[in-house]
Order: structure tokens, then sequence, then C-alpha cells
């Protein structure tokens, strides 16, 4: 399998995202599928950025310890990065900020001068080097440049990135798969087209890292996608108002990520016992409190399950690639309303923020579920008791429909209550819903499975941990089992799955073994733990070395 990584490096505010995106763009148009990681620290300006870039033959979600290229923007690149440098890694630096590197020089100041160019182009020049030196041609860079790079800024860029493609010999060649590419997004902008695919009317959020980018996307493309979008000054009000707006009837969703979600969990409650649906994208980061706040971690599983005084029922989906975020960002927001119950699309920095190569007929049926709406036949009653538990929806200002909405325990009108009798029926006919729930659960594709089927190792992870764990499972001919809905647990799925499997090792990116611990309180066992929890997600290579620790 032809499978190449290409690392760009330099400081904050020199566009390494930027640039990463651009590669993953070079590649794509080549018929290559992409994943890319972009690791940068909480500063605007100053600190090292870097994007590792990883094309392949076929599907990736995971990058590799060591790169083929290594684009170097200063010597803090190479200094920090020796141990991705192999003997054959072609590497391209910038001459005026590396003063140590060997490999092909680009005269970058220079280059600029001559061009009357500005800083931030330079970048470009050595973009235009890398595609020189792996053979790649110049119209795939300018077709590139022509998708991204906005108009008045294209002519200079191209004039930088042609006279560092000048400085630079071939000195490999990558080929063109014979192939049409696939668009490179990230799981922020996929999540933000399911929950549109699902029929997200409001979007409200308060930025915070790593799903920031998914209310800047849905902002940037409100118009198009024919969605409002609120940015409200805290996350109290984020959930409080979006509350309101699912009350008059409006298909909301919110983000956030676990700060943020600890501000959210009074209105989680509150949408738990006025039945109000509610969707949220939490996207994990190291913790607790401000924790690594730019990097990535699995650590909020249980929060998520908990989340909230009282019981009441809740979906949480952790989908593991773009294709399952989009499936599932639109399948959770169509749940709550079906159910009228708080759903949680539970990912992380490493897919939020990563970019990935998106499939869209890959992400196969899109669950939809009908919501109720009264029929205006009999007298509204918005808590009315039903064997499903799930009461008829009215929304103001209907016309013979007084629509009441209580925090309190109250009675099927929704008039405040303090009967013992009344009390204990409501919440009978709150949990009834999760039986419900639990069936649509069981009839969907709730758990995969990829590797060897009947392998007696069994690999369990979930969300984002899905790329490293199908890869390194190849190398001990294990089975990979993962569960895509974590609440209501698919428990007759995941005993189908794991059945014959005489050595279950858990993967995750946190300290405990939060899944671990799930899948024991459903009674299913785990042998071993391979955890990651310095924020950053598992390479391919790293992984592999773990579970041979563990295999032995």
């Amino acid at each position: 399998m032809r499978d190449y990584s290409v690392m760009i490096g330099g400081k904050a505010g020199e566009g390494i995202n930027t640039a990463g995106l651009a590669i993953a763009g070079i590649f794509t148009h080549l018929g290559y599928h992409v994943y890319m990681y972009f690791d940068y620290p909480s500063l605007i300006r100053g600190g090292h950025n870097f994007a590792v870039v990883r094309a392949a033959e076929q599907k990736i979600g995971a990058h590799r310890d060591t790169d083929d290229i290594l684009l170097a923007l200063d010597q803090n690149c190479i200094d920090r990065h020796t141990g991705r440098i192999r003997d054959d890694t072609v590497i391209i630096h910038d001459t005026y900020r590396v003063v140590s590197a060997g490999g092909h020089p680009v005269d970058v100041n220079r280059i600029l001068d001559e061009e009357n160019a500005p800083a931030i182009t330079r970048n470009s020049a050595i973009l235009g080097a890398f595609c020189s030196a792996a053979g790649i041609g110049r119209d795939v860079l300018e077709d590139v440049f022509g998708k991204t790079v906005p108009e008045k800024y294209l002519d200079v860029n191209l004039r930088v990135a042609g006279r560092g493609g000048d400085a630079v010999d071939e000195v490999m060649r990558i080929e063109a798969l014979n192939r049409p590419g696939l668009p490179v997004l990230t799981g922020n902008e996929v999540a933000g087209l399911g929950l549109v695919r699902g029929g997200l009317d409001t979007f409200v959020a308060y930025p915070m890292t790593p799903t920031s980018n998914l209310l800047h996307f849905l902002a940037g493309h409100a118009d198009d996608l024919g969605v409002k979008v609120i940015h409200p000054e805290n996350e109290i009000a984020v959930m409080l108002m979006a509350l309101g707006l699912a009350y008059a009837g409006d298909r909301t969703a919110v983000c956030t990520s676990g700060g943020g979600f600890c501000l959210m969990t009074e209105g989680l409650s509150l949408a738990g016992m006025s039945e109000t649906p509610v969707t949220i994208v939490l996207g994990q980061r190291p913790g607790p409190s401000t924790g690594v706040p730019t990097y990535t971690a699995q650590g909020d599983l249980h929060f998520a399950l908990n989340a909230g005084q009282g019981e009441f029922p809740r979906f949480i989906v952790a989908p593991g690639d773009l294709e399952e975020m989009y499936a599932w960002s639109a399948g959770a927001l169509s749940l709550s309303w079906k159910y009228q119950i708080p759903s949680i699309v539970l990912v992380d920095k490493t897919l939020a923020e990563g970019g990935y190569t998106f499939d869209i007929d890959a992400a196969g049926p899109i669950p939809q579920y009908e919501t109720q709406l009264w029929d205006g036949t009999e007298p509204y009653r918005r808590y009315r008791d039903t064997e499903s538990g799930i009461s008829p929806l009215a929304f103001p200002p209907g016309s013979g429909a007084p629509v009441k909405a209580n925090s309190y325990a109250h009675d099927e009108v929704g008039f405040t209550t303090e009967d013992a009798e009344g009390i204990a029926g409501m919440q009978e006919k709150v949990l009834r819903k999760a039986e419900g729930l639990r069936r649509d659960v069981e009839s969907a594709r709730a758990v995969e499975m990829a590797g060897k089927p009947d392998a007696g190792t069994a690999i369990v992870c979930w969300g984002s941990q899905k790329g490293a764990c199908i890869e390194a499972a190849e190398r001990f001919d294990a089975r990979v089992v993962r569960p895509i809905i974590l609440a209501p647990f698919p428990a007759e799925q995941w005993r189908s799955a794991t059945a014959g499997a005489d050595r279950v090792i858990a993967v995750e990116n946190n300290a405990t073994g939060q899944l671990a611990r799930l899948l024991r309180q459903h009674g299913f066992p785990v042998d071993d733990l391979a955890l990651k929890y310095d924020g950053r997600p598992f390479s391919v290579d790293e992984l592999a070395g773990r579970l041979a620790e563990v295999i032995g």
C-alpha cells in the first residue's frame, strides 16, 4: 500500500493548520485518503504548531511515528521532532530560520522580498518546494490554492509557491492514483452538516475548544444551510436559550467541551424534567478544570452518562469517523425529538479538529425518527401519560393548546404537584421512554466490528480510537469491537460481537479505562487496558507497541 506521512511545523500564527490542510488537499487531488493531526498550544502567537498529514490508498484515521517528508519553517521544528526523522526523511526548510538541518534549503526571506509578499505566505514557498521535491505538478497546487485561497491573495501565493518550487529538485515521486479525490473536512464541519441533515433549525453555542469551529462553521454558512446561529454570553445561557427555542418548536443543538458542559448540567436536568429535546455536541479535552485546553482526551464518558440530578433517559453516541459523525449527528437530533430527551454526540479534539477525507456515500442510511405531534382532537395535555411515555407535542402560540413547561414535578397538564401518586406516575412515564429508545438502539448498527471476526483477542475502543485500533489489530490478527452508541448500551449487539473472544483489551485516551468500566457495569469482561492520557492520540505504531506489551 502506498502510504506517505508529511509534517509541517512552525510558530503559531504562521498558518500551519492552513498549510496542513493544503497538503491534505494536494493528496486528495491525487486520489489518496487523508488523515491530518493538528497540534498546537493554547497561545495566539508563539509556541510551536505542527500538522502531520498522512495519505494512503485505503481509508485511514491515525498518524504514524515517522515522516517521509518534513517541512520546517523554524529550527524548533527540527529540534522537537528528531524522533520522527529517519535516515531517508526528506527535509525541506527555511534557510533563514533553520540553522542546522541538512536536506533541501529554501531562501524564503529572499523570495518574499523579491515578490513583495507578506510574511504569512512563507508556508506557500515551502509548499511549492514540497510539490517539486515530491514530483507533484504545479497545476495540482494551483488547483488547491484556487479553491482555498481568497482571490485577492491568490496571485501572490502562487508566485511565492512557484519560487519555492524552483529552489528544490525532485527527490521522490508521489504518483497520482486513478480515482477521483474526496473532500477533506474536519469533524466539526461534518457534525454541522449532519445536524442540518437531521433538520436543525437553530444552533446556539459559546466558543470552547475543541468545538469552537463547529460554531464558526455554521455561523459562516448559516444562510447557505438555512439555519439560525446564536452566540450568547456563556454556556449557561446557551443551554437555557436552546431549551427555550425547543419549547417554541425549533430543532436546536449546542456544542461545548467538558468545562462548558459542567455549567450546562442544571439545564440538562431541566430538559429531563420538562421533557424538552436538545442535542449537545460534547468535545472532550484533558481535565479536570481547564486542563490542557488544546489537546485531546476521552475522559468525559461517565460525566455524560451521569450528568444532572435525578433519573431521566438520554441518548449518547460516540462516532469514530466522519461518516459516522454525519449519520449520527442527524440521528441524535432526530431521536432527541422523538423521545423529547437530551442527546449527546460525544467526540474529542482528535475527531473534532482533525482533517479527514469524507465520503458521504459511505455514511449509509441516515437514522430518522418521527416526532409525535398533537393532532388537536382532544384538549391538550403537555405531559399526557401514554403507553410509550411520549407525550404528543404542541408549540406556542397554538390555538387551544396552552403549552406548559415545568421544572417541578407536575401532572399531565403541567401544573406543579407534590402528590405522591402523581410524582411516581410521572417518573414512571418518563422512564418508559427508555424502553422504546432501547429498542431503537438495538435495531440500529450500534456496535461495529473490524479485523478478524472470529479472533480470540478482541480489541475494544470507542470514538476516535477507531482508526489506530483497526490498523494496529491487523498486526495481531485480532478483532476490533466498538460501540457507537453508549447509552442506552446495546448489550445484545455487544454480546454477539464479542462472542468467542477469550481476551478483551480496552484501548482508551483516559487514565482509568472508562469504557472498560461501562462494559463491566453491564456484565462484560475486560482483561487488559492500553491507556494513553498525555493529551495526544495513539499513533498506529505506538498503539501496536503497547498491544505487543499487553498481548505478550
